[in-house]
């Protein structure tokens, strides 16, 4: 898990920062339609996106025909635009804005049991829907670690730790940061993870994943066995015509704190698959999930 070196350019982050900003000046309603035209579009020609997401997605449902994938594919493609143009309200509205964005919060009894335990609460976000809106939420329930890896560009990595330190504290996939998170979890808060992220090499072993072999982190099952910390899930799914957002927690599925390595990842890529169920399209299907597969298989991409 160790991080790449960044370096900075300074013109492509003000590029990339001025768009947020601009974005921010639409309605959460028309950054969505602004998204959702940025995904047609995406889907009429041969592009990285596309591609990978039809990759993905025959992997992982098999058993529908070509033309329900493409419809999908579709739609995640639109979907998958969306998570980008919302990060104008996300990142650069103020909190009186943001936090009316979450209309409806599901398993919220699951958090706040998982607190009474006085273990620590590991919170395991997968890249659903908009996970960055989940973070106005989880401030109400107290202060939160965040493990993330940091972007290649210093001057991008700058901002987002200024607009997600608002909620929370982000620290890098680094040993620091798991020394601190192992310090959190015994102080009874929480760490969040985004869990279905390929951990490289030496940060994780294949499981399967939809069936398919995916490289998948041992991270969560050490720390969770390790602190005894109570895992869950939690995923922001975008509701219908800019209406909002929908908070859902879920427990964990199978031994994800198991010694056993594949026992543990198997579990947890469970979880992500119960969370993914949700809405298949929400889901970030345009991410290579199945890259560096295991010696003897395939290469789907």
């Amino acid at each position: 898990m160790a991080n790449k070196p960044n370096q900075d350019k300074p013109i492509l982050a003000n590029l990339f920062i001025g768009f947020i900003k601009l974005l921010s000046c639409f309605s959460l309603k028309n950054q969505q339609r602004i998204g959702a035209f940025i995904g047609w579009v995406f889907s009429l020609f041969p592009n990285y996106n596309r591609e990978v997401i039809r990759a993905n997605l025959a992997v992982a449902y098999p058993n529908l025909s070509k033309q329900e994938l493409k419809i999908l594919a579709n739609k995640t493609l639109q979907e998958n635009a969306k998570s980008f143009t919302e990060l104008g309200a996300v990142w650069e509205w103020g909190v009186d804005k943001q936090l009316p964005m979450i209309k409806k919060i599901y398993g919220e009894y699951l958090l706040d049991a998982a607190y009474e335990k006085g273990n620590g609460v590991l919170m395991l976000s997968p890249h659903f829907g908009n996970w960055e809106v989940l973070g106005f939420y989880l401030k109400t329930k107290g202060t939160f670690t965040v493990l993330y890896q940091p972007p290649a560009i210093k001057s991008i990595e700058n901002y987002l730790n200024k607009v997600r330190g608002r909620v929370g504290r982000p620290v890098p996939t680094d040993i620091a940061g798991v020394k601190t998170m192992f310090k959190v979890l015994k102080q009874n808060k929480m760490v969040a993870i985004l869990p279905d992220q390929d951990p490289g090499k030496s940060g994780g072993i294949h499981a399967p994943f939809f069936g398919h072999p995916a490289r998948t982190m041992t991270l969560v099952s050490k720390l969770a066995n390790k602190t005894k910390a109570e895992v869950l899930y939690i995923i922001g799914e975008r509701l219908p015509s800019g209406e909002g957002f929908a908070v859902h927690i879920l427990s964990a599925v199978g031994e994800i704190s198991s010694k056993d390595e594949l026992i543990a990842t198997t579990s947890l890529n469970k979880g992500v698959e119960k969370c993914v169920a949700i809405n298949p399209s929400q889901y970030l299907w345009s991410y290579k999930r199945y890259r560096h597969p295991p010696k003897g298989v395939a290469d789907i991409y």
